[in-house]
Protein backbone atom coordinates (compact mmCIF):
# COMPACT_ATOMS: atom_id res chain seq x y z
CA UNK A 1 0.00 0.00 0.00
CA UNK A 2 1.66 3.48 -1.21
CA UNK A 3 1.88 6.21 1.52
CA UNK A 4 -0.60 8.18 -0.52
CA UNK A 5 -3.30 5.31 0.21
CA UNK A 6 -2.63 5.07 3.57
CA UNK A 7 -3.07 8.81 4.43
CA UNK A 8 -6.19 8.32 2.23
CA UNK A 9 -7.75 5.67 4.89
CA UNK A 10 -6.50 7.63 8.07
CA UNK A 11 -8.05 10.90 6.71
CA UNK A 12 -11.10 9.05 5.94
CA UNK A 13 -10.69 7.49 9.55
CA UNK A 14 -10.56 10.38 11.11
CA UNK A 15 -13.38 12.04 9.02
CA UNK A 16 -16.06 9.34 9.77
CA UNK A 17 -15.00 9.14 13.65
CA UNK A 18 -16.15 12.77 13.55
CA UNK A 19 -18.79 11.95 11.50
CA UNK A 20 -20.64 9.26 13.47
CA UNK A 21 -20.09 9.98 17.48
CA UNK A 22 -18.58 13.01 17.68
CA UNK A 23 -20.90 14.79 15.80
CA UNK A 24 -24.06 12.86 17.30
CA UNK A 25 -22.51 13.89 20.55
CA UNK A 26 -22.72 17.17 19.90
CA UNK A 27 -25.72 17.44 17.97
CA UNK A 28 -27.85 15.98 21.18
CA UNK A 29 -25.31 16.78 24.24
CA UNK A 30 -27.44 15.76 27.14
CA UNK A 31 -31.07 14.65 25.67
CA UNK A 32 -32.40 11.65 26.16
CA UNK A 33 -33.28 9.34 23.57
CA UNK A 34 -36.98 10.40 24.46
CA UNK A 35 -36.46 14.15 24.21
CA UNK A 36 -34.40 13.43 21.25
CA UNK A 37 -37.92 11.87 19.67
CA UNK A 38 -40.29 13.72 21.10
CA UNK A 39 -42.51 15.75 18.99
CA UNK A 40 -42.13 19.88 20.12
CA UNK A 41 -44.44 22.81 19.03
CA UNK A 42 -41.94 24.17 16.41
CA UNK A 43 -41.11 21.70 14.81
CA UNK A 44 -43.58 22.34 12.46
CA UNK A 45 -41.86 25.46 11.23
CA UNK A 46 -39.35 23.10 9.41
CA UNK A 47 -41.30 20.18 8.24
CA UNK A 48 -38.67 18.63 6.05
CA UNK A 49 -35.48 19.41 8.27
CA UNK A 50 -31.79 18.96 6.74
CA UNK A 51 -30.62 19.50 9.68
CA UNK A 52 -31.64 19.22 13.80
CA UNK A 53 -29.97 19.39 16.75
CA UNK A 54 -31.41 18.77 20.31
CA UNK A 55 -29.65 19.79 23.59
CA UNK A 56 -30.97 19.55 27.16
CA UNK A 57 -29.78 20.27 30.66
CA UNK A 58 -31.53 19.89 34.21
CA UNK A 59 -32.45 23.31 36.04
CA UNK A 60 -32.79 23.04 39.68
CA UNK A 61 -35.71 25.21 39.80
CA UNK A 62 -39.79 25.50 38.50
CA UNK A 63 -40.34 26.64 34.81
CA UNK A 64 -41.29 29.76 36.66
CA UNK A 65 -37.89 30.65 37.49
CA UNK A 66 -36.55 30.12 34.01
CA UNK A 67 -39.20 31.74 32.01
CA UNK A 68 -38.34 35.46 32.77
CA UNK A 69 -34.67 34.93 31.53
CA UNK A 70 -35.86 33.62 28.21
CA UNK A 71 -38.49 35.96 27.62
CA UNK A 72 -36.36 38.74 27.76
CA UNK A 73 -33.30 37.72 25.84
CA UNK A 74 -31.71 39.59 23.28
CA UNK A 75 -30.08 43.07 22.09
CA UNK A 76 -30.21 45.94 24.41
CA UNK A 77 -32.02 43.74 26.49
CA UNK A 78 -31.06 40.49 28.81
CA UNK A 79 -28.41 39.13 26.87
CA UNK A 80 -28.10 35.49 25.25
CA UNK A 81 -26.29 34.04 27.75
CA UNK A 82 -23.65 32.49 26.59
CA UNK A 83 -19.91 33.80 25.81
CA UNK A 84 -20.56 37.42 26.46
CA UNK A 85 -17.29 38.35 24.88
CA UNK A 86 -17.82 36.10 21.57
CA UNK A 87 -20.95 38.16 21.46
CA UNK A 88 -19.65 41.74 21.91
CA UNK A 89 -16.70 40.69 19.48
CA UNK A 90 -19.53 39.88 16.98
CA UNK A 91 -21.83 42.40 17.71
CA UNK A 92 -24.54 40.46 18.60
CA UNK A 93 -24.59 42.35 21.74
CA UNK A 94 -22.97 45.62 23.04
CA UNK A 95 -23.00 44.39 27.12
CA UNK A 96 -22.99 41.43 29.45
CA UNK A 97 -25.83 39.29 29.86
CA UNK A 98 -27.93 39.93 32.72
CA UNK A 99 -27.53 38.58 35.98
CA UNK A 100 -30.89 39.55 37.27
CA UNK A 101 -35.03 39.72 35.72
CA UNK A 102 -35.47 43.01 33.77
CA UNK A 103 -39.01 43.97 34.18
CA UNK A 104 -39.37 46.22 31.49
CA UNK A 105 -38.76 42.98 28.81
CA UNK A 106 -41.38 40.89 30.52
CA UNK A 107 -43.61 41.25 27.82
CA UNK A 108 -43.25 39.24 24.67
CA UNK A 109 -45.86 38.35 21.96
CA UNK A 110 -46.01 36.24 18.59
CA UNK A 111 -44.92 38.36 16.18
CA UNK A 112 -42.36 40.63 18.45
CA UNK A 113 -38.61 40.22 16.69
CA UNK A 114 -35.81 39.95 19.45
CA UNK A 115 -32.99 41.57 18.20
CA UNK A 116 -29.43 40.26 17.87
CA UNK A 117 -26.91 43.36 17.48
CA UNK A 118 -25.61 43.11 13.54
CA UNK A 119 -27.69 39.92 13.09
CA UNK A 120 -31.28 39.86 11.58
CA UNK A 121 -32.96 39.07 14.68
CA UNK A 122 -35.20 36.27 15.77
CA UNK A 123 -38.34 36.30 14.91
CA UNK A 124 -41.05 34.59 17.49
CA UNK A 125 -43.42 32.26 15.84
CA UNK A 126 -45.31 31.09 18.72
CA UNK A 127 -44.77 30.87 22.70
CA UNK A 128 -46.80 29.58 25.72
CA UNK A 129 -45.76 30.84 28.78
CA UNK A 130 -43.78 29.33 31.22
CA UNK A 131 -43.97 25.74 28.56
CA UNK A 132 -41.75 26.54 24.71
CA UNK A 133 -40.27 29.63 22.98
CA UNK A 134 -40.55 28.89 19.40
CA UNK A 135 -38.50 31.58 16.83
CA UNK A 136 -38.01 30.98 13.59
CA UNK A 137 -37.36 32.73 9.82
CA UNK A 138 -37.16 31.59 6.37
CA UNK A 139 -34.95 33.61 3.74
CA UNK A 140 -33.46 32.68 0.73
CA UNK A 141 -34.97 29.26 0.19
CA UNK A 142 -33.65 28.38 3.69
CA UNK A 143 -35.40 27.95 6.74
CA UNK A 144 -34.36 27.82 10.40
CA UNK A 145 -36.36 27.09 14.02
CA UNK A 146 -35.44 27.23 17.43
CA UNK A 147 -37.19 26.08 20.13
CA UNK A 148 -36.41 26.41 24.15
CA UNK A 149 -38.87 24.30 26.06
CA UNK A 150 -39.44 23.75 29.06
CA UNK A 151 -40.26 20.42 30.83
CA UNK A 152 -41.06 20.10 34.56
CA UNK A 153 -39.55 16.86 36.55
CA UNK A 154 -41.23 17.48 38.89
CA UNK A 155 -41.78 20.54 41.98
CA UNK A 156 -38.66 21.65 41.86
CA UNK A 157 -36.54 20.31 39.10
CA UNK A 158 -37.55 21.56 35.03
CA UNK A 159 -35.91 20.05 31.77
CA UNK A 160 -34.72 22.97 29.73
CA UNK A 161 -34.45 21.86 26.15
CA UNK A 162 -33.21 23.58 23.49
CA UNK A 163 -34.09 22.48 19.51
CA UNK A 164 -32.85 23.42 16.36
CA UNK A 165 -33.91 22.76 12.80
CA UNK A 166 -33.13 24.19 9.74
CA UNK A 167 -33.78 23.51 5.85
CA UNK A 168 -30.97 24.48 3.43
CA UNK A 169 -30.16 23.20 0.15
CA UNK A 170 -27.60 20.51 -0.42
CA UNK A 171 -24.59 22.14 -2.05
CA UNK A 172 -20.63 21.43 -1.63
CA UNK A 173 -20.78 24.96 -0.30
CA UNK A 174 -23.76 24.66 2.32
CA UNK A 175 -22.35 21.40 3.49
CA UNK A 176 -18.78 22.62 4.21
CA UNK A 177 -20.57 25.93 6.12
CA UNK A 178 -22.92 23.38 7.96
CA UNK A 179 -19.58 21.37 8.76
CA UNK A 180 -18.52 24.86 10.38
CA UNK A 181 -21.72 26.22 12.07
CA UNK A 182 -22.56 22.97 13.73
CA UNK A 183 -19.96 22.88 16.35
CA UNK A 184 -19.56 26.52 16.57
CA UNK A 185 -23.72 26.53 17.37
CA UNK A 186 -23.36 23.62 19.82
CA UNK A 187 -20.97 25.41 21.63
CA UNK A 188 -22.58 28.52 21.84
CA UNK A 189 -25.61 26.94 22.82
CA UNK A 190 -24.58 24.65 25.21
CA UNK A 191 -22.97 27.45 26.86
CA UNK A 192 -26.54 29.48 27.05
CA UNK A 193 -28.33 26.61 28.68
CA UNK A 194 -25.57 26.75 31.53
CA UNK A 195 -26.08 30.54 31.58
CA UNK A 196 -29.60 30.30 31.98
CA UNK A 197 -29.55 26.90 34.51
CA UNK A 198 -27.05 29.02 36.54
CA UNK A 199 -29.20 32.09 36.83
CA UNK A 200 -32.61 30.49 37.47
CA UNK A 201 -31.12 28.11 40.13
CA UNK A 202 -29.53 31.28 42.01
CA UNK A 203 -32.86 32.97 41.70
CA UNK A 204 -35.07 30.58 42.90
CA UNK A 205 -32.36 30.15 45.77
CA UNK A 206 -32.72 33.52 46.46
CA UNK A 207 -36.72 33.59 46.38
CA UNK A 208 -36.75 30.63 49.34
CA UNK A 209 -34.31 32.05 51.35
CA UNK A 210 -36.63 34.84 51.43
CA UNK A 211 -39.67 32.75 51.82
CA UNK A 212 -37.78 30.95 55.21
CA UNK A 213 -36.45 34.28 56.44
CA UNK A 214 -39.75 35.42 56.68
CA UNK A 215 -41.92 32.58 57.56
CA UNK A 216 -42.72 32.59 61.20
CA UNK A 217 -41.22 29.72 63.76
CA UNK A 218 -44.04 28.55 65.65
CA UNK A 219 -43.76 28.64 69.61
CA UNK A 220 -43.01 25.27 71.59
CA UNK A 221 -45.78 24.21 72.99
Amino acid sequence: MTPGLVAFFMLLGVGLMYWIPIRRWYRYWGATDAEIERAMLGDAEVPSATYETTLAVTVDAPAADIWPWLVQMGYRRGGLYSYDWLDRLFGFLDAPSAERILPDFQRLEVGDVIPVGRGAGFPVKALEPFRTLVLGSESDGAQWMWQLGLYPVNGRLTRLVSRNRGHIRRTVGSTLFMCVLEPAAFIMTRKMLLGLKRRAEAAAAQRHDAAMQTTPIAAPK
